[in-house]
């Protein structure tokens, strides 16, 4: 296990919650292979390849203008040139409402498959699994999957 391999892949899922927090979405394409799968489905999120689910994180993301996924220090198995990686999240969001925005809390695990690539580790697979919420808005519909 290279300590170099660590620090890149927990680079790695920082740049993925920071740039989700920014709405950056382009900046996601250092962080996912070209072809990953990513399940956001127990989140009640969409379940697809990365070119499926860019355009949908867009909508889905749009009615919070603000989330702050602050995510723990992640289990990380090195195997070669591939890797997983279990990270827990808590996640504020806060929904945009005429009447007032609504704050409500969540929590997830990520359980990611990684892979070295020639421009350095890159998740290639991601599902959300272990959710919870609190204080979820009983009105909000969340955006269908792709």
């Amino acid at each position: 296990m290279s300590a170099a391999d660590i620090i890149e892949i927990q680079q790695l899922l920082a740049a993925y919650v920071f740039a989700i927090d920014a709405k950056d979405y382009d900046a996601l394409d250092a962080v996912f292979t070209p072809d990953a799968a990513i399940d956001y489905c127990v989140t009640g999120g969409a379940r697809g390849s990365w070119a499926e689910i860019k355009p949908w994180l867009a909508k889905a993301l749009a009615p919070f203008p603000l989330t702050q996924h602050l995510i723990g220090l992640p289990l990380i198995r090195l195997e070669g040139d591939r890797a997983t990686a279990k990270t827990m999240l808590f996640n504020p969001m806060q929904l945009a409402r005429p009447e007032g925005d609504h704050l409500f809390l969540l929590g997830c695990t990520y359980i990611d498959d990684l892979v070295r690539t020639p421009a350095g580790w890159r998740i290639a697979s991601r599902t959300e699994a272990d959710f919870w919420v609190r204080d979820p808005p009983t009105d909000f519909t969340p955006v269908p999957a792709p």
